[in-house]
């Protein structure tokens, strides 16, 4: 089974989100989509996937998206099956946040890494 497909977002934490983005677009070219709640994506297209994208976010300092992790960083990957790769990580002794989130864009799952960092999975909606 393939796992990790790509990676469909960079998250990271910041004490003034607003300044951050301001500067990533005045120097880098960073536009954000409001459409995309605010977000940066790069969009781009996989033969064999149809139409994709990487999300780039600045989250405030104080969320608790990212909680357990005390980091300020977390990656978002993309997924093939996300049931079957939560099932091999849990017998493969993964810590899986029992958590799930399921959107018109997607479903959601979160695993930490042995440094305590959470990781979230993305199976994107099948076409």
């Amino acid at each position: 089974m393939q796992r990790v497909t790509g990676i469909g977002g960079v998250f990271f934490k910041s004490k003034d989100p607003e300044r951050l983005y301001s500067w990533y677009e005045k120097h880098l070219g960073l536009k954000r989509d409001l459409a995309a709640g605010g977000a940066i994506v790069f969009r781009w297209r996989e033969d064999n996937e149809g139409d994709g994208m990487t999300v780039w976010s600045i989250f405030p300092d104080n969320t608790t998206y990212f909680e357990p992790s005390q980091s300020n960083l977390m990656i978002n990957y993309r997924v093939a099956d996300l049931d079957a790769l939560l099932e091999d990580l849990r017998q493969e002794g993964v810590e899986v946040d029992p958590k799930r989130e399921d959107y018109d864009y997607g479903r959601f799952a979160w695993i930490m890494d042995p440094d305590g960092n959470r990781i979230e999975l993305w199976e994107p909606p099948k076409k």
